[in-house]
């Protein structure tokens, strides 16, 4: 008897600077919708998905710990894993990293530029676990189905994630896990990830609207700007100063002011 196990690995939190909500919201949003788990993976930090995968258990969710890792090459994911990956290396060392650690090497939304996914003549030295096939953030279906024919000729597993930033997005995308001889009670985080190498999976879900997508976007960039400013990443007081006057348009447009 196999047991049918639904999971979406590719979730944000409120610690990511384009995140909403708290990670017992999304919990509670995933056992709601009958999930069996969720990879919180925000962006380059990692202790509020520490924190899920401890919390997971008590909403009848395996937890599985994780975080989108922003390489040099594009983003990352690297389920299984309690410690940040080096930063701003290649993705292959990442993905190598990841691995040697009991972690699996995700690509996520391969090829879209635009929102750091890897090109494909840098994939091709990466050696990952499995690819995203299917996010559902994606503008068209186009990069998905590019990032399937890629899986499918290299022989890589395929996965599916909502990419979800707001607790109502948790689930549009998952990746269902076939395990053979095991009781819902002996799942475990170990047992996900090692279906997950096996390639024992199939994408399910449907792509975010893009009204929906195109605001989602706008507002982190004007986030990021903002949070850039504040702290003084951006080394250049020009561009530190536009991030702050876009923050404050943006401010302004909400504003009674604006009406």
């Amino acid at each position: 008897m196999s047991l049918t196990v639904r999971i979406d690995p590719h979730v944000h939190s409120e610690a990511s600077y384009d995140g909403t909500d708290p990670v017992e919201l999304l919990l509670e949003q995933a056992a709601e919708i009958g999930l069996d788990g969720v990879a919180v993976t925000d962006h380059d930090v990692i202790h509020e998905s520490v924190r899920a995968a401890e919390l997971a258990p008590t909403y009848g969710l395996v937890g599985i710990p994780g975080v989108e890792v922003s390489t040099a090459d594009g983003h990352l994911l690297a389920l299984g894993i309690e410690e940040m990956p080096p930063h701003r290396e290649s993705m292959a060392d990442t993905a190598a990293w990841v691995r040697e650690r009991g972690g699996v090497a995700i690509v996520p939304h391969p090829f879209q530029r635009s929102r750091h996914g890897v090109r494909k003549r840098r994939l091709r030295g990466v050696e990952p676990d499995a690819i995203e096939v299917y996010n559902s953030w994606a503008f068209t279906g186009w990069k998905n189905r590019r990032a399937r024919r890629y899986a499918n000729a290299y022989g890589y597993p395929g996965v599916a994630g909502s990419d979800a930033h707001k607790v109502g997005y948790v689930g549009r995308a998952y990746t269902e896990i076939e395990i053979d001889d095991l009781s819902r009670d002996e799942l475990t985080t170990a047992v996900v990830l090692n279906a997950i190498r096996d390639g024992a999976t199939r994408v399910e879900g449907r792509r975010t609207p893009i009204p929906t997508s195109a605001r989602h976007y706008a507002g982190a960039g004007v986030r990021k700007s903002g949070l850039y400013a504040r702290y003084g990443a951006y080394r250049g007081g020009a561009l530190a100063k536009t991030g702050a006057i876009g923050a404050a348009r943006a401010l302004y447009q909400l504003s009674p002011l604006s009406r």
